[in-house]
């Protein structure tokens, strides 16, 4: 399937496409010590929520897709080393808006991170002008 949104997205710190197809997403991202703040090798929540947030656009896939709410859960801790897999799926759609539920899973299939992402499908770029 043609990615049509986040085509320049960072592979390195939001995730690499596994799977996409309509309505639905897949993603992974190997964590790295970049993404840490303490000497625990606890890893800052944006890493996992960005994540989340490419696999949700991903499932909508539209070019002007955004991001307007997000309500979610942060489960279990994230460490450097870890493998996270998101999984996002569009549960409901209301015109140009989507509802899109997202979990994250490590390694070990334990799940870590899990909400629902409002995304609306603008008509033109966000940052354009008009």
């Amino acid at each position: 399937m043609k990615i049509n949104t986040h085509k320049l997205a960072s592979k390195k710190f939001i995730g690499e496409i596994i799977k996409i197809k309509r309505d639905y997403s897949e993603v992974s991202l190997k964590i790295r010590r970049e993404m840490i703040v303490d000497e625990y090798g606890l890893v800052h929540g944006g890493f996992t929520f960005g994540l989340a947030d490419y696999a949700a656009m991903l499932a909508v896939n539209e070019a002007n897709v955004v991001l307007s709410e997000a309500y979610v859960k942060f489960i279990k801790p994230v460490k450097v080393g870890d493998i996270l897999y998101a999984k996002a799926e569009v549960v409901k759609s209301i015109d140009k808006r989507k509802v899109v539920y997202v979990e994250v899973f490590n390694q070990d299939d334990k799940k870590v991170f899990e909400g629902v992402f409002y995304c609306p499908v603008l008509d033109r770029h966000v940052l354009e002008r008009g």
